[in-house]
């Protein structure tokens, strides 16, 4: 038992680690499109560049959201312990940054591969991710930090 915490696991216990959900994602998207093809966009849009531009600012988000925590001393990982609360970066934004960056790789994907199918598995992964990762986050980090965690819950929105 942590003493600190009071719990038997110092940690979010999240139901699946966000990038296994994320590939899934992306796999099932990709891999329905292969089979039975949904294209969405008109034929003039430049779909490969226009993807992969939010495909990168995706994961530049993410990238800084994971510099931001390892600077802070912090783990990444939902299957380790949270040693702060990190607010700087872009957590003076959004709570979830990371999860913002998946969500626009997601996008990203779509768009790149004119995949109505990448679009439709938004919502299973937001749905995994809010309820299967998120919601325990926030239950681990307030048990753990207190007001800290409900003061800069106030202050920041959960995604945008």
């Amino acid at each position: 038992m942590n003493e600190a915490t009071g719990n038997l696991r110092d940690n979010p216990g999240a139901a699946v680690r966000p990038p296994i959900a994320w590939a899934l994602a992306a796999i099932a998207g990709l891999a329905l499109d292969w089979l039975y093809p949904l294209p969405f966009l008109p034929t003039d849009v430049p779909a490969g560049w226009l993807g992969g531009i939010v495909f990168l600012a995706g994961v530049a988000l993410l990238i800084w959201a994971a510099t931001t925590f390892r600077r802070a001393g912090t783990q990444i990982q939902t299957t380790q312990p949270t040693t702060k609360i990190v607010d700087e970066g872009p957590y003076r934004f959004t709570r979830n940054p990371i999860y913002i960056g998946m969500f626009l790789g997601l996008i990203g994907l779509a768009v790149a591969f004119d995949s109505l199918w990448l679009i439709v598995l938004l919502a299973p992964f937001y749905l995994v991710i809010r309820y299967g990762v998120v919601a325990r986050e926030e239950a681990y980090l307030e048990r753990k930090f207190g007001d800290v965690y409900l003061a800069y819950k106030a202050r920041i929105r959960r995604w945008l």
